[in-house]
């Protein structure tokens, strides 16, 4: 009877063991979320369809606003952009004084549309041409999905924006 219970005590022991052994430590999950959310930024990117929300912008006339609590967004396709980000800065002609256009609120078919990577992050660059303006896009996004959007436009003073990158969140319609 003593065996018998040394043997299922040896046995316990071994299956307790063995399970925690098993465990993958935090590291080893933090690293595979690295990787599994690089390789979704790699896919977006590479498909060209992907969208940048602001967390903060930084313009030459205001200090870094944050933007976390503002809806805001530029979706990424190759035939189709669409912008809905805040503007902090200085407007030029073309701009009515006192008027409602307060953003950077635009959508369409870009003009160019390039996505290059190099050893360090992926390089965007659209052109897009609206009714009243145009606009020059470049937006650099680290492997990590962290992005810095850079707008330059013929009636505004130029802004940045940083935030991350996502795949599109398509809107729920009724």
């Amino acid at each position: 009877m003593k065996t018998f219970r040394i043997l299922v005590y040896i046995l316990f022991l071994g299956s307790v063991l063995v399970g925690f052994s098993q465990e993958k430590t935090k590291k080893q999950i933090r690293k595979e979320q690295k990787i599994e959310k690089q390789s979704t930024i790699q896919r977006i990117v590479e498909a060209k369809e992907f969208q940048f929300v602001a967390r903060n912008s930084n313009s030459q006339y205001f200090p870094i606003m944050d933007l976390s609590n503002n809806p805001n967004f530029i979706k990424f396709k190759p035939d189709f952009i669409q912008s809905d980000l805040p503007f902090f800065g200085r407007g030029f002609s073309g701009l009515a004084y006192g008027g409602t256009d307060a953003g950077l609120h635009f959508e369409g078919k870009p003009e160019l549309f390039t996505v290059e990577k190099n050893s360090k992050e992926y390089q965007v660059k659209v052109l897009f041409k609206s009714q009243n303006d145009y606009f020059d896009i470049k937006l650099s996004v680290t492997f990590s999905g962290m992005a810095t959007l850079s707008i330059n436009s013929n009636n505004r003073g130029p802004i940045s924006y940083f935030g991350e990158i996502m795949p599109i969140k398509e809107d729920k319609k009724n």
